[in-house]
């Protein structure tokens, strides 16, 4: 008998199945215990009696389907357990009904793939605290100006997003946009290349990025939109993804001329407590401060792009994972010669950055457990 009882690793599974659909088997440390929940989607691949701890009911049937293989293999919500999404929430199925085509799933490699980038997104948002269920959230309209977005951390949906206003957004449906996060006034656009390059439409971009300052104006206070996410599986996907999309012609449609900030979160425990990071009122600033003091210059009181001058050394701070502002330092480097450089960044970044940045500069590491410590982040 499976226990089905709110906050368990049940619960947690399905409720997120309730929102992307289908996940990918290859991301479970995406959830806090990889090896703990490839046991629970080993145990709900059969039949089992599931009791609902709130009401006692119970059902007998198989919760999952496994199906594919490698980076295909996808779990998805059985047909006959989807009873279990009512005892989640009143709107949890009749979401999951209408986002999946009444629990119709392509099998086209293109459509796996899609999802799996939205549920990892999805995941890691949710195990860093944000919230992610569509009908636990505020709705967003474009109507009239209401300011109801709440400080909490909470990610939105791509198809949802697009929704909003009807025809008219889906026009930006070539997107590769996953979703976006709101946390304490600032909104991240949420893109995920997974482990390839990827593929950069500018025009469309823009036009999501023109979406998102609307639904900010229409729902909240913030007034300005300049940052991304980028997840994927390592730090030279990511920054070979904003490379190539320098092989436009025109230079505002590449990546890092839409979005200022485009902060790199990887898809695995080290993003997870990144994103932790980032999901805390002022985070950037607090960072900045913890590290630098009052050495610390703010950017338009410099020149180039570093953070500190401390004895005779210019600084850059990589801990936010903001790989626009390291291709922006690496211009920097290039182009002053016999200043003296020094990147501080974390001991899993220091290789890739180094790869990139090269021997012209210094490197220092910190651990993330210090910075966890000293910047008030509860654990």
């Amino acid at each position: 008998m499976m226990i089905f009882a709110a906050g368990n690793r049940f619960y947690r599974l399905i409720s997120l199945l309730s929102v992307v659909g289908e996940y990918p088997m290859y991301s479970m440390e995406l959830f806090s215990n990889k090896r703990e929940y490839k046991k629970l989607v080993s145990n709900l691949s059969v039949m089992q009696t599931i009791r609902n701890a709130s009401t006692n009911e119970e059902i007998v049937c198989k919760v999952l389907n496994v199906s594919g293989k490698g980076k295909l293999k996808t779990i998805r919500t059985n047909k006959s357990a989807l009873k279990i999404l009512e005892w989640i929430d009143d709107d949890a199925l009749t979401y999951y009904l209408e986002a999946f085509n009444n629990h119709k799933f392509s099998g086209n490699e293109r459509h796996i793939t899609r999802n799996h980038r939205v549920a990892e997104s999805a995941c890691l948002c949710m195990t860093a605290g944000a919230g992610v269920f569509p009908y636990e959230l505020m709705k967003l309209q474009n109507r009239q100006i209401m300011r109801i977005m709440p400080d909490a951390p909470s990610f939105y949906f791509a198809r949802d997003i697009k929704r909003i206003g009807g025809n008219e957004m889906n026009k930006t449906m070539f997107t590769r946009l996953t979703g976006a996060l709101f946390s304490y006034g600032r909104c991240y656009a949420v893109y995920n290349s997974g482990d390839s390059i990827m593929k950069w439409k500018g025009m469309g971009e823009i036009k999501t990025l023109n979406n998102l300052i609307e639904i900010c104006r229409y729902n909240s206070d913030i007034k300005n939109v300049d940052s991304a996410i980028l997840m994927g599986k390592s730090y030279e996907t990511a920054i070979s993804t904003i490379i190539e999309s320098d092989k436009k012609k025109r230079y505002e449609l590449r990546f890092d001329a839409i979005f200022n900030h485009i902060y790199f979160v990887p898809l695995n425990e080290h993003g997870i407590r990144q994103l932790k990071i980032m999901l805390l009122p002022n985070w950037n600033e607090r960072l900045s401060l913890l590290l630098f003091g009052d050495a610390y210059i703010s950017p338009e009181n410099r020149v180039f792009e570093y953070d500190a001058y401390i004895d005779g050394k210019y600084i850059f701070s990589f801990l936010d994972g903001d790989v626009a502002r390291l291709i922006r330092f690496q211009e920097t480097v290039m182009e002053n010669e016999g200043k003296v450089f020094e990147i501080v960044c974390y001991p899993y970044q220091l290789d890739e950055v180094k790869r990139y940045i090269g021997e012209k500069v210094q490197y220092k590491t910190i651990y993330v457990e210090q910075v966890e410590d000293n910047i008030g982040l509860i654990k």
